[in-house]
């Protein structure tokens, strides 16, 4: 979920639907938008040479693409053991409940409301299957559920949301908060430092190879939003949506309702750190 289509000097890479590494597969769902990219990549995961594989976000309630995603799986060589989901927004688990029926799998899930089954996903958990090795870190703010998923015989991250292969993404206030993104942002950018991830495996848009400058750039990309968003409160700018088009006047307009949401994490923010100080 974007709230800016394409953001000068953001890092580029490439794959949109296919084998992305030697551990990852991207099923692109159809349901490209504003908001969506070119869609919600769906990700078939599995260790080289097993026979089983865990999806991370089925996506929408579409079922030609949920069908697709198990007949891709098939076609790869494998069977579906496990369903994930990085978050619970709809286009990427809407047809969770579905994928698990036409699987036979569980979901594991952060938000009890979206498991099936016995098992939920928490800081720490190592998802595995077949071999395959996949950890799970929180990184909260873009929703309060969302997760991302380390490969670290990849050195990549699955990253739902949290950082997208185009643009940047919306923090949905009030249940995405401002403060936790940025710790998030910080928690993957250690990711690069100390355990070598390289690769970022996103929820929408291309895979990209530079998983540190990308980091980077969402970091003073959001320090930059910031700092206007103060800047226009402290030149009257009195609301969300006068904030809105005040500083993202150069954003295509059908991206103001999501960039609204994320003046409204950023005002939060601003009143708690002014709190703080006071």
């Amino acid at each position: 979920m974007t709230d800016a289509a394409s953001l000068p000097g953001q890092p580029r890479g490439g794959v949109l639907s296919g084998q992305a590494t030697a551990r990852a597969h991207c099923v692109l769902a159809p349901n490209p938008s504003a908001m969506t990219l070119d869609g919600t990549n769906t990700w078939i995961v599995a260790e080289p040479g097993s026979g089983s594989a865990v999806v991370v976000d089925p996506g929408p309630l579409d079922e030609g693409h949920l069908r697709h995603v198990l007949s891709t799986a098939e076609r790869l060589g494998k069977r579906v053991d496990l369903t994930v989901l990085t978050h619970g927004h709809p286009d990427h688990a809407e047809g969770a409940a579905r994928f698990a029926e036409l699987s036979g799998t569980s979901v594991r899930a952060l938000d009890p409301a979206l498991r099936l089954g016995d098992e939920g996903l928490a800081a720490g958990d190592v998802v595995s299957t077949g071999g395959l090795e996949m950890r799970v870190v929180p990184t909260p703010g873009h929703t309060a559920d969302s997760l991302c998923f380390h490969l670290p015989a990849e050195g990549a991250v699955l990253t739902g949301d949290t950082v997208l292969g185009r643009g940047t993404t919306v923090v949905a206030h009030p249940d995405g908060r401002l403060g936790d993104y940025l710790d998030s942002l910080r928690r993957l950018r250690s990711l690069t430092r100390d355990d070598g991830v390289s690769t970022v495996l996103p929820g929408h848009g291309p895979v990209l190879e530079d998983a540190q400058g990308v980091i980077d750039f969402y970091l003073a990309h959001r320090a930059d939003r910031l700092a206007q968003v103060e800047t226009a409160v402290a030149e009257g700018f009195g609301t969300a949506s006068e904030v809105v088009a005040h500083v993202y006047a150069d954003v295509d307009r059908s991206l103001w309702p999501a960039a609204e949401l994320s003046v409204r994490a950023q005002l939060a923010y601003l009143a708690e750190r002014g709190a703080g100080a006071a």
